[in-house]
């Protein structure tokens, strides 16, 4: 059964930082990625890895703030990261993580195969 829990949401204030994980399990997973959805907007790519962690690749609006990772115990099972620093209001949103088996960057939903509940993220000006 395939399974991705996230954690680490919260509320912080502009300027904070807050880790999110992804427990990932149940498949092979090539390429791993957060997205966003803020209120009244549609679903946003944030960030990927591939399953090594050694290929990543951010939209502009967090590029320099966020860092995704990976830390893969085989290909079925994986916890992936995403550390965002010096938050921003315009950050607010439910954040998801997506998995996919096939490899390759892409930032479109709809490629992706599977997909974590979502968790809140709030940043407080």
């Amino acid at each position: 059964q395939v399974q991705l829990v996230e954690s680490g949401g919260g509320l912080v204030q502009a300027g904070g930082s807050l880790t999110l994980s992804c427990a990932a399990s149940g498949h092979t997973f090539k390429t791993l990625a957060w997205f966003r959805q803020a209120p009244g907007k549609e679903r946003e790519f944030v960030a990927y890895c591939n399953w090594s962690g050694e290929e990543t690749y951010y939209a502009d609006s967090v590029k320099g703030r966020f860092t995704i990772s990976t830390i893969s115990r085989d290909n079925a099972k994986s916890t992936f990261y995403l550390q965002m620093n010096n938050l921003k209001p315009e950050d607010t949103a439910v954040y998801r993580c997506a998995a996919r088996g096939g490899n390759g960057i892409t930032t479109m939903s709809e490629l992706y195969d599977y997909w974590g509940q979502g968790t809140q993220v709030t940043v407080s000006s």
